[in-house]
């Protein structure tokens, strides 16, 4: 289910916005407060975040900053009633969908919502993919780990074993083992699932 977190301490905005897109079959939560949301938060929850620009307490840019130090990559679109392109582009560069003026017509507004929820989507389906690669580098026991870290900067078997105070033999032995456990059996995918674990050169 994709919720949209709408955000707005107008009262007679978030009634309008919620049954609007409630009809249109979105599951919506609504907050009157940002600092409600934000202590009622659930990152684990798809969907995207419609917010108000202008709040008491914290705007709807402090807000945003605010879900991005707590890790939350929740997608968010901007809503004002008095939007400056300085202020769009601020919310833009700090990974908005969309900055809408208030106003809003319908199609604008369901329009951003699918490009929020297709964005989400890719985010969840990355997140996903990176803790499967973590779950298995985990399994890697601390020599094969760093033969994986000789392998992805390139290095030869023989490089390796010089590097490591070993011979070529235990490094073939090391590198098949590794690679049998992360599931692959070429270097170039080898490398590949290594940076998205973030095991660089």
């Amino acid at each position: 289910m994709f919720t949209v977190f709408l955000v707005d301490d107008d009262v007679k905005v978030v009634k309008a916005l919620s049954r609007l897109l409630r009809g249109r079959g979105y599951d919506v939560a609504v907050s009157t407060s940002p600092q409600e949301f934000l202590d009622d938060h659930d990152a684990t929850v798809p969907g995207c975040a419609v917010l108000d620009l202008s709040m008491p307490g914290l705007d709807g840019l402090e807000l945003q900053q605010a879900l991005t130090a707590r890790g939350a990559a929740r997608p968010i679109i901007f809503l004002t009633g008095r939007g400056d392109i300085p202020t769009t582009v601020r919310a833009m560069r700090a990974g908005a969908v969309d900055f809408l003026t208030k106003p809003v017509a319908v199609v604008d507004l369901v329009a951003a919502i699918e490009r929020a929820k297709e964005a989400d989507l890719l985010f969840r389906q990355s997140q996903a993919e990176s803790s499967a690669v973590e779950s298995r580098i985990a399994t890697l026991t601390p020599r094969e780990r760093q033969v994986l870290t000789q392998i992805v900067s390139g290095k030869l078997n023989k490089q390796i074993a010089y590097e490591l105070g070993t011979v070529e033999k235990t490094i073939k032995f090391h590198r098949g083992s590794l690679m049998k456990k992360l599931g692959v059996r070429m270097v170039a995918d080898l490398v590949r699932l290594a940076d998205k674990a973030g095991i660089t050169k």
